[in-house]
C-alpha cells in the first residue's frame, strides 16, 4: 500500500513506476524521488514505503537535505526505525547447500569454484557428511516449519547417488517432524537425464539450469574441459524436464560477462523453450578475474536489463506471462516493502556445506576461510557467526550506510564484496530506480498483478 501525497492532503492508493534519467545531484540518504509520467514520488529509506506526490512537496524535498526528517514528519510519513544497528542474532538454520560433488566436467571461464575443486583437490562429499548435514539442518524441526535443502557444486550430478539418497532421508526426517523441505539444484545440465527429471518432478524440485548465451556465445565462457562446446548436450538434455515440469519447476541462469551482453535476445530465446523463468547476474568476482564486469560493461548491462523490463511490463499489461526473473522478484519485493539490513541469509539462516563436512556462510565460500562457520559435526560456530553478522551489517558497510538503496540491497553480496569490493553499485541503484517507476506504472495498469 503507497499513499498519495497531494500539497498537505493524504489519499490512500496503491504503490506504483518507467525510464527517467537518474537524478544529477545524490538523493539524500532517507529518502529517493523519482518520476513517471504518473508524476512524481518517493521512496523513503526507513521501511521502503512508497508514496506519490505532488510536485511542491518533491520540490521541498529536494531542497530538504538537512531537515528532511523535519519535513516527513510534518507530512505525517515519520515512523520508528525499522531497521536499527544492531544485528541479527536469533537465526536457526532454514536452508544448506550442499556441495555433494566439489569436482565439474566443464571448464568455465570465470567459476567462483575453480572448475569444481574450490582450489582444492576434487572430491564427492561423503554419505557421513551428507546425512550429518541433513540430521543437523532438521535436528529441531517443529511442526510447519519450512526448510530447504540444495544441491550445488562443482556439478552435483556427478554425485547424483548421494543426492537420491539426501533427498529421501531429508523426505523421511521432516515427515516424521510435521514439517515441510523443499529442494533444489544448480546444474550445468550436461548430464541430465530423463529419469532425473522423474525424481525431480516426484519431489517438486527447483531446477536451475546454468546457460550464458545462446549457441556459441555460450560455448566461449562454458565448454567441457576439452574445449568442446557445451551448449547442444545440455539443450538436449534439458527439453525432457522442460516437457515433464509441474511440480519442478526449471529455470535458466545466465551469469553476464563481457561476452554475452545481448540479454534481451538471451531471455525471449530461452522463455521460447520451455523455461519457467530466466534471471541475470553480473559476474563481479572471479578467482582469476576472468569475465569480471567493469563499468562499462555494467552499463550496458543495465541498458539491456532496462530493455527487458520494458518488456515484461508491456507484456504484463496485456495480462501476458513473461517470466524475466530478476523483474518478478523486484515486483514482488517492492509490493512487500521489503527492507533489510543483509543481502541474503549467508551465514544467518542459510549455510553451504564442503564435500569435507565444514560450514560456510553460503555456498560460494566454500573452502575460504573467511566464510568458515563450523562443521556438521560440532555444529555452527557461534561466536564466528555472531561476528560475522555484526561485521557484515550493511550499517558497518561503507558506503552502504549513505545509500538511499540500503535496505533493498543489503549491501551487495558477500562474496563479491570481500573479494572485489562494490563495483556495481552505480548498476543497482540504476535497476532499482527503474523498477520503482515499473512498480508505479504496473500497479496504475495492472494491479491485480500483484495479488495473483
Amino acid at each position: 500500500m503507497s499513499t498519495n501525497i497531494q500539497s498537505g492532503s493524504l489519499v490512500q492508493i496503491r504503490r506504483n513506476s518507467t525510464a527517467v534519467p537518474l537524478p544529477h545531484a545524490p538523493a539524500p540518504t532517507s529518502f529517493h524521488l523519482f518520476e513517471t509520467e504518473l508524476g512524481a514520488h518517493v521512496m523513503l529509506v526507513n521501511g521502503s514505503r512508497v508514496f506519490t506526490i505532488s510536485s511542491e512537496i518533491a520540490a521541498a524535498l529536494e531542497g530538504s537535505e538537512g531537515d528532511a526528517a523535519q519535513l516527513l514528519a510534518e507530512l505525517g510519513l515519520s515512523a520508528p526505525e525499522y531497521i536499527t544497528g544492531a544485528p541479527l542474532t536469533d537465526s536457526p538454520i532454514r536452508s544448506l547447500s550442499l556441495a555433494i560433488a566439489q569436482k565439474c566436467n566443464l571448464g568455465c571461464t570465470y567459476c567462483y569454484a575453480q572448475e569444481g575443486g574450490f582450489g582444492a583437490q576434487e572430491k564427492n562429499m561423503s554419505a557421513e557428511a551428507a546425512r550429518a548435514a541433513v540430521d543437523m539442518l532438521l535436528s529441531e524441526a517443529a511442526a510447519g516449519d519450512s526448510f530447504n535443502l540444495a544441491f550445488l557444486g562443482g556439478e552435483p550430478l556427478t554425485n547424483r547417488k548421494l543426492l537420491r539418497e539426501c533427498t529421501e532421508r531429508a523426505v523421511a526426517l521432516a515427515q516424521t517432524k510435521h514439517a515441510r523441505i523443499s529442494f533444489s539444484i544448480t546444474t550445468n545440465g550436461t548430464l541430465l537425464t530423463p529419469e532425473d527429471g522423474e525424481f525431480f518432478e516426484r519431489h517438486g524440485f527447483a531446477v536451475t539450469v546454468s546457460l550464458d548465451g545462446v549457441g556459441e556465445v555460450h560455448d566461449r565462457t562454458r565448454p567441457f574441459k576439452s574445449g568442446r562446446g557445451s551448449y547442444d548436450r545440455v539443450l538436449a538434455n534439458v527439453r525432457s524436464l522442460l516437457a515433464m515440469q509441474q511440480r519442478m519447476q526449471v529455470s535458466a541462469r545466465v551469469t553476464v560477462t563481457p561476452a554475452n551482453l545481448f540479454l534481451r535476445e538471451t531471455l525471449d530465446e530461452f522463455l521460447s523453450l520451455g523455461f519457467h523463468s530466466v534471471g541475470f547476474s553480473p559476474m563481479l568476482s572471479s578467482p582469476t578475474g576472468a569475465g569480471e564486469m567493469g563499468k562499462a560493461e555494467m552499463d550496458v548491462m543495465l541498458a539491456q536489463m532496462i530493455s527487458c523490463g520494458e518488456e515484461f511490463e508491456r507484456r504484463v499489461a496485456r495480462g501476458e506471462r513473461y517470466s524475466f526473473l530478476n523483474m518478478t522478484n523486484a515486483m514482488r519485493e517492492l509490493h512487500k516493502g521489503t527492507h533489510r539490513p543483509y543481502p541474503c541469509g549467508a551465514g544467518a539462516g542459510y549455510l553451504g556445506v564442503s564435500a569435507d563436512g565444514g560450514l560456510y556462510a553460503c555456498h560460494r565460500f566454500v573452502e575460504d576461510p573467511a566464510g568458515a562457520m563450523g562443521d556438521v559435526k560440532s555444529g555452527v560456530d557461534v561466536a564466528r557467526q555472531a561476528r560475522w553478522l555484526a561485521e557484515r551489517h550493511v550499517h558497518m558497510q561503507e558506503p552502504c550506510r549513505n545509500c538511499w538503496a540500503r535496505y533493498m540491497c543489503g549491501g551487495g553480496c558477500h562474496h563479491e564484496v570481500i573479494h572485489r569490493g562494490r563495483p556495481a553499485c552505480d548498476y543497482i541503484r540504476g535497476w532499482l530506480h527503474y523498477c520503482l517507476q515499473a512498480y508505479i506504472r504496473l500497479l496504475e495498469r495492472r494491479p491485480e498483478f500483484f495479488y495473483a
